[in-house]
């Protein structure tokens, strides 16, 4: 098992907040995202949102249920994510076309994604790590992918598109020293 209940409540305290460096693994792989709408901050702050409603539900569901429950997720999140696609944010819209552009394949239902952070589910391979501002439209977005350079992240590429992402490059496997240096702005 990838994710023990122990790294998912590390990984929701990631996404709650910066982890110190010294708490970095020796690689990280970073994406690198064009922000369509918004500031980066705010980009980065509808990701976390998203992740920290899933990674509360990988803390306490039980993922035997065909339907979780998805009230904390944010309405744009769940709009975009329907069957018909109905996007009540015009970045959630646009950053569902743009993944489908990309090669992304088909929208993932909300379902279907939230199940990808069961723990006992092993194809995602990736735990959030830290988001960036690396400029005035462009974020970093780190993960752990336990030095791996191919690894299951459809779920992933979905999230950064629809909350924003005009275009997605990565993931990159790098230092962790480079993630530091983002963080210190070098």
């Amino acid at each position: 098992m990838i994710h023990s209940e122990e790294s998912v409540a590390a990984e929701l305290d990631r996404v709650a907040q910066r982890p110190p460096a010294e708490a970095a693994p020796p690689v990280l792989a970073g994406y690198t995202v064009e922000v369509a709408a918004g500031s980066p901050e705010e980009y980065a702050q509808r990701v976390r949102h998203v992740l920290t409603a899933a990674l509360r539900l990988a803390r306490t569901a039980e993922f035997d249920d065909a339907d979780l429950p998805a009230d904390d997720f944010p309405d744009w999140f769940t709009d975009v994510s329907a069957r018909d696609g109905e996007a009540t944010e015009t970045f959630a819209g646009d950053g569902r076309t743009a993944y489908g552009n990309a090669g992304g394949g088909n929208a993932w239902p909300v379902q279907d994604w939230i199940h990808r952070f069961d723990p006992d589910n092993d194809s995602r391979g990736w735990e959030f790590w830290d988001v960036i501002p690396v400029g005035p439209s462009r974020v970093r977005v780190w993960v752990d992918s336990w030095g791996e350079s191919f690894f299951g992240s459809l779920e992933l590429l979905w999230l950064l598109y629809t909350a924003g992402g005009a275009h997605v490059e990565g993931p990159e496997v790098r230092s962790a020293s480079a993630w530091a240096s983002e963080v210190h702005g070098r």
